[in-house]
This record gives C-alpha cells, structure tokens and sequence, in this order.
C-alpha cells in the first residue's frame, strides 16, 4: 500500500469515526429537545381545552363540550380528547364508544397536576396529556396525540440536519486524499531522483520547490542533492587520478 493510500486512508478513518460520534451526539441532543418541544405544544393544547371547557362543564352542556372536544381534534396530530368530571365520569369524548383500554388506565380521584404518559390505542401509540380543570376541582381534559405522528415530526426535522453533518465525514476523506497527494508528490519526485544516482546518473540536480521547502520534505532534497553533488565530486576526483 502507497503512503498516499495509508494517509488519506487513516485520515478517512479518523473523520468517518468522528463523524459518526458527532452524529450520535446531535441526534440524541437534538431528538430530546424536539421531543420537549413537541410535549410543551401539546401541554399548551391541553391547557387551552382544559381552559375552554371549565365554562361549559360548569353549566353542564355536554352538547358544547362534546363540540369542543371535537374541534382539538382537528388539529395536527390529535388522537382524541375527553373530559372526566370532578366525579370521574366521562361527560365528552370524541370516540363512538368509549375505549375499554382508555377507561382502565383512568386512575380514581382527583387529580391536581398535569400527567404526561404513553399507552396503546388499537395498537397504535398515543402520548396524552392530561391537565386538571381548576386544580382539579371541576375534573380533567385528556388529549392523546398519535406516537408516529410526532416521530414523523421530529424525523422530519433531523434528516435535514443529520444529512448535512453526514456530509462532512465525505468531504474531509476527499480533503484527505487530496491532502495525501500534495503531500506525497515530492516524496515520489524525489524517489526518482535517487533511482537514477544509484543508475550513475549525477548529473540532474536536484531542483524545484522541494529544495526551497522549509520543511522535512525540503531537508530531505537538500540531504539528497548533497549527496549527488559530494558523489559526483568524488567520481571527478577519481576519474583525474586514472588519468
């Protein structure tokens, strides 16, 4: 394997390896806010129904409330909604018949904080939330919003930005042979030019930029036309005392 493969190979290496790290990372990171972000939308959908319906459940129209419950479900995403009493009961719901499942997850008493939980809805994942009205005391609106319907959401705003990031890794092992080739170019100049003093050749000089280079490179074409000039002073010498 040439040195221009072995670099630009464990350059490729280096960045697909870092590469991936940082993909990880900004999937985990940015998957957790975007899920927090998701989660506060839909506490603010359940806080503006829990809101709505405190007037009606007050007044005891269920005709309003089954309304409004039908109205949050319009919206993107939504699953369901209904409304327990301060009793437990089911006054509005957005379902034909109300799910067994659903029922048996409904814990008894009142409930004063806001819950956010995940269950299964006909086989499908359901994140709800659920937020008291007035503390509780009048009773609590559910809205379940449908699993793969904010997976969607939060998919759809990663793939752009992981895309971009998985470009990076492709472009630095590009950059890293092309890097590889500046690098080794002299090398093989110079390589050729030894060949041909070990062939008697000590005529062709050792030139170009890899003399006048400040670095490693430019120390070994110096050490090398040293060579040739003291190797060729030598056979010049030699050659006088035959003759």
């Amino acid at each position: 394997m040439s040195l221009k493969w072995k670099v630009g190979g464990i350059c490729t290496g280096v960045m697909l390896v870092l590469g991936i790290l940082v993909i990880a990372a900004v999937y985990q990171l940015t998957h957790a806010t975007l899920r927090d972000q998701l989660e506060k939308r839909a506490l603010a959908i359940a806080t503006n129904f829990s809101d709505a319906a405190a007037g009606h459940l007050a007044s005891k129209n269920p005709l309003a409330l089954h309304a409004l419950a039908t109205k949050y479900t319009l919206l993107d995403s939504v699953a369901y909604a209904f409304v327990e009493d301060g009793q437990g009961e089911i006054v509005a719901h957005t379902f034909g018949a109300f799910p067994d499942e659903l029922r048996r997850e409904l814990s008894p008493g009142p409930k004063r904080q806001v819950q956010q939980r995940e269950l299964a809805l006909a086989d499908k994942g359901v994140y709800e939330t659920a937020v008291p009205i007035l503390e509780g005391q009048m009773g609590i609106v559910h809205v379940g919003f449908w699993a793969d319907a904010v997976q969607t959401e939060i998919r759809r705003a990663l793939v752009p930005i992981l895309g971009i990031i998985a470009l990076v890794p492709l472009v630095g092992a590009l950059l890293s042979f092309l890097v590889a080739h500046w690098i080794v170019r002299p090398l093989i100049g110079l390589t050729e030019i030894a060949n041909q003093i070990t062939m008697g050749d000590l005529e062709t000089s050792v030139g170009g930029e890899c003399v006048t280079s400040r670095d490693e490179i430019g120390d070994l074409a110096r050490s090398l036309e040293c060579m040739r000039s003291s190797l060729r002073a030598a056979m010049l010498r030699l050659g006088r005392k035959v003759a």
